[in-house]
């Protein structure tokens, strides 16, 4: 079977490729430029655990050796600390983000790309033609190595201004300029080593109305200044009044820094009305520009790529029923849209014309908790998404429980013992395009493994496992928040929840696997994306309706 095609060869584009590459899939990226990355500190991406964890799962070995975990995320406002938000493992902490470099982020999935002996990289070629038939998609290139290029997929990895969009018709529909940032990647020492600052309204306005410190490694950070709306351009000698400022007004005077790299990011909110057409999908830059209120594009952007790499290579290898890679437009699109509309809804609130809103009391403090949020990864604006409505929901049963990860969400991070009789995170099961069951059971690690695989419900629920109609791997846990002992949960490839049930019932367990796949459902199924259907509201983007351009430039987040 032919490979698929990934256009754009940034970080979406190449996580996509060495994820289906990890489930057998072979696949042809197209690079637009030369095949390198120009180093720019400014351009830095923060990625929630679950993400970052899928991004070194691929190989790539910078998000563990370039990414910085923060300690804390501390929030003011004026003089005074609002809240201050500790990062840590216990359950009691918020696990903390990954903050790192774009280049650094692109290098390592490069280096990985090159280890891989199913993914092909072809600099220098830009798309200018798409076609399809029933069979597969043929594309042609221009460039020194211009060519056509069969594939039995193809999916738009290329950015704002995605060509594959525009050949495949799409409106990208949304608003333009919904806020300006001054950003500068300097070297220095703060008062809160380690630790993330939002500071609001601080004493020295002259800089702006907020402004964000994000630690990086080596004693870099990246520093973000609120733009006022339809401002001028901000001029070097500007620029750097707010970095003297900035630190005189942290640290009493200005402390030596050097600065390493400067720019201003302009944030775009759009949506593309479709994310699938026949054979033709859009992720990324490609699909969705968001970064308002702290949420982050290429975490979500890496979110699309787990999502449609496990329905692409059940695709390849076995077929694959409309409602799975239609499920990829509803799950992704709808949950894009409900942080954008998030965002729209909150920004007049958070940027002025509050009116008496801002005398209110306790209202100042329930403004900075939501502008934390999308950056700490709580709430709506930051939360990882869950799908409850996905058409791949298992229809409801008696034989279902309640237990502390919603139906849709991604599942916690447990340690499990594996079939081989390692003790290992969920996580680190997760990318092979397999179901994993997980049986909870108390007291199993104080056993030998080879004692409770052939006692109690374990044989029985083996037997199940091996007759599911996907590949799927069975786990053992000590426990799972909020579940019983004995009871079995159902997580899909790409680490969220299908199902939990309250013991083993062989019957139930395999009718959620044939949702999972396609085959059967539940949930409330979205709007089909083969002919024209859009898998969730417009007015998930203010706007929407009067602005179809293509947003230009991406963003220092992008």
């Amino acid at each position: 079977m032919d490979p698929v095609i990934v256009v754009g060869a940034g970080p979406v584009g190449l996580a996509l490729a060495l994820s289906l590459a990890a489930q057998g899939v072979p696949s042809v990226v197209l690079d637009e430029g030369p095949g390198k990355d120009e180093p720019r500190p400014v351009r830095t991406a923060v990625l929630r655990p679950d993400i970052a964890s899928f991004v070194t799962g691929l190989g790539c070995t910078t998000v563990r050796d370039e990414g910085a975990r923060w300690v804390a995320w501390r929030s003011m406002r004026r003089g005074q600390l609002v809240r201050r938000v500790g990062f840590g493992e216990s359950p009691a902490e918020v696990p903390s983000p990954v903050h790192i470099p774009q280049h650094a982020l692109t290098r390592g999935l490069r280096d990985a790309v090159a280890a891989s002996g199913l993914v092909r990289v072809v600099p220098d070629s830009r798309l200018d033609t798409l076609e399809q038939d029933a069979e597969g998609v043929s594309v042609h290139t221009s460039g020194p190595g211009g060519t056509w290029w069969r594939g039995s997929y193809a999916v738009g990895c290329d950015g704002a201004r995605s060509t594959v969009r525009k050949l495949l018709d799409i409106r990208f529909a949304g608003r333009t300029a919904v806020e300006r940032q001054a950003v500068v990647a300097l070297r220095t020492e703060l008062p809160w080593p380690g630790e993330a600052l939002l500071h609001r309204l601080p004493p020295w306005r002259a800089s702006g109305d907020e402004v964000t410190a994000r630690p990086l490694q080596d004693g870099v950070w990246r520093l973000d200044w609120l733009l006022p709306p339809r401002a001028e351009l901000v001029t070097p000698d500007a620029l750097l009044g707010r970095v003297r400022d900035t630190l005189a007004g942290w640290c009493g005077s200005t402390p030596p820094y050097e600065l390493l790299d400067t720019g201003v990011h302009t944030v775009h909110h759009r949506l593309a009305r479709r994310w699938r057409v026949r054979r033709a999908f859009l992720s990324g830059d490609a699909a969705h520009l968001l970064g308002a209120l702290g949420t982050q594009a290429l975490d979500e952007g890496l979110r699309d790529a787990q999502n449609l790499a496990w329905k692409l290579a059940r695709a390849w290898h076995h077929g694959a029923s409309e409602v799975l890679l239609d499920s990829y437009q509803t799950e992704r699109r709808s949950a894009v849209a409900a942080r954008l509309r998030t965002a729209d809804q909150s920004l007049p609130i958070l940027r002025g014309g509050a009116g008496l809103r801002g005398w209110i009391p306790g209202t100042a403090r329930g403004h900075d908790a939501l502008v934390a949020d999308g950056h700490v990864g709580r709430g709506p604006l930051g939360a990882p998404p869950a799908y409850p409505h996905s058409p791949l929901t298992p229809p409801y049963t008696e034989s279902h429980i309640p237990v502390g990860t919603g139906l849709g969400a991604p599942a916690a991070d447990i340690c499990v013992t594996a079939p081989d009789g390692a003790t290992v995170s969920l996580r680190d099961r997760l990318g092979k395009g397999r179901l994993l069951v997980v049986l909870v059971a108390p007291g199993t690690g104080v056993w030998d493994r080879r004692h409770w695989l052939t006692a109690g419900v374990m044989p029985r629920l083996a037997a199940a496992v091996s007759a599911l109609p996907l590949d799927a791997e069975l786990l053992v846990a000590e426990d799972y928040p909020g579940a019983p002992a004995h009871a079995v949960l159902l997580v899909r490839p790409d680490g969220h929840l299908a199902a939990a049930f309250n013991g083993v019932q062989p019957a139930q367990l395999y009718a959620a696997a044939e949702a999972v796949r396609g085959e059967a459902g539940g949930g409330e199924p979205g709007v089909g994306a083969g002919s024209s259907g859009a898998g969730g509201a417009d007015a998930g983007v203010a706007g929407a309706g009067a602005a179809a351009g293509v947003a230009g430039g991406r963003g220092a987040d992008g």
